[in-house]
């Protein structure tokens, strides 16, 4: 593999920034019968690359992403980020990634704390991390933020007083504030309107391409897929039915459950016509 720069500056040998190997996620109810949620999941993502994850509702894709990111404690397998492997690493460890590996979740108008300013949120990470002094950070907040498409005056107000493209605008300006070189994106246009979206998605593609970001796009919809990703796999039940390149997959799916989810995808440029 060619040994290449990481974003943090640092010299990698690793041409894959994620490698994930037999994921596995068991949740234990109630007179202990066991849900297994996922089932033996692999994938590997390249830098710069956005791969799609796949499935309905049910199907695992979340979860699996809360496990690549450390947020869900696996039950088995291995997630080698950069290099470091997670899944059995000391919290400390991993602790020490969470600037690089970011999340911009599917409700941004609940993952913000109501009774804390939005400027002050998106700023916590510059301050849990260290990563600028306290007198920098407002100016790089409001240097991301105006990035996004908003404006420094939104930052002394609260989530409520936004609506749903401008939350999901916040919520990617919180995940970027530390210049990541990993962030996994739940269904983060699902609750937004059709022309909303696209300028969400079109900001994305915008922001990978000026900061080098790999994303991991965790969706229902194929129609984004077919638009953000490379390449992409998707979920049934938690195992991972089929993968491979994006035109591939809309081209010649190989499973029913891939069939499904394309012959639920709607296509506007058909719409009207006889």
């Amino acid at each position: 593999m060619a040994i290449e720069k990481s974003r943090s500056g640092k010299r990698s040998r690793y041409e894959d920034l994620l490698v994930v190997r037999d994921l596995r996620k068991v949740f234990r109810g109630s007179g202990g019968h066991e849900v297994v949620a996922v089932d033996g999941v692999s994938l590997d993502v390249r830098r710069g690359q956005t791969w799609g994850l796949i499935g309905e509702s049910g199907s695992g894709k979340t979860t699996t992403g809360r496990m690549v990111l450390g947020l869900e404690t696996a039950s088995g397998g291995s997630v080698d980020f950069d290099g470091t492997e997670i899944v059995k690493a000391r919290p400390r460890a991993v602790q020490a990634l969470r600037s690089r590996m970011r999340m911009v979740f599917q409700d941004n108008g609940s993952a913000f704390n109501p009774r804390r300013t939005v400027g002050d949120q998106i700023g916590f990470g510059l301050r849990r991390f260290g990563l600028v002094p306290d007198r920098e950070v407002h100016g790089r907040v409001v240097d991301l933020v105006e990035r996004v498409g908003m404006e420094a005056a939104h930052l002394d107000r609260y989530i409520h007083e936004f609506s749903g493209g401008q939350r999901q605008r916040l919520g990617i300006a919180r995940a970027l504030i530390t210049d990541p070189d990993f962030v996994v994106l739940d269904e983060p246009t699902a609750a937004l309107d059709v022309s909303v979206q696209a300028q969400v998605l079109n900001l994305l593609k915008d922001l990978q391409a000026e900061r080098g970001l790999t994303l991991l796009l965790v969706t229902h919809n194929l129609a984004l897929v077919e638009h953000m990703c490379d390449h992409a796999g998707v979920l049934e039940r938690g195992r991972l039915v089929e993968s491979g390149p994006v035109d591939q997959l809309l081209s010649d799916p190989q499973t029913e459950t891939t069939q499904l989810l394309l012959d639920a995808v709607l296509e506007p440029t058909l719409a009207g016509r006889p």
